[in-house]
């Protein structure tokens, strides 16, 4: 049984790594550490986008501050227009607030993306 369940989870993670090489979104988890505030973490998150790519809606349950580091983002908060961010500027999301992101240039966007949420809690919480 043991070994039905060894290929069994190789095939899966043979299949998710190959998987994450052609998605249009990649997603690398760099950091995720207890700070002082009780009940919360930070969690640090790389994300790159193809061009073109939405990240659609959702939000968080804490805080997130957005750096883009490579290309040209556009954030769509709720209730807000829409701001267009270069490499070099940053934007912070506040709590619960829906919202997404787009690669509206010609190459790879990627952005360094920093949360304070509440510990134990999903990171991200897609938008209904």
């Amino acid at each position: 049984m043991k070994m039905i369940q060894a290929i069994a989870l190789a095939l899966v993670l043979g299949g998710a790594a190959a998987a994450h090489a052609e998605q249009p979104i990649q997603r690398t988890d760099l950091i995720t550490s207890d700070i002082d505030v009780p009940g919360h973490e930070v969690v640090q998150v790389r994300v790159d986008l193809a061009p073109g790519v939405l990240a659609p809606n959702h939000s968080h349950p804490g805080e997130e501050v957005a750096f883009v580091i490579e290309g040209t983002l556009e954030y769509q908060l709720e209730g807000r227009k829409p701001v267009t961010l270069n490499a070099g500027q940053s934007l912070s999301i506040p709590s619960g607030v829906v919202h997404s992101a787009k690669n509206v240039g010609n190459g790879k966007a990627s952005e360094l993306a920093t949360y304070i949420v509440r510990k134990g809690a999903p990171l991200v919480v897609p938008a209904k």
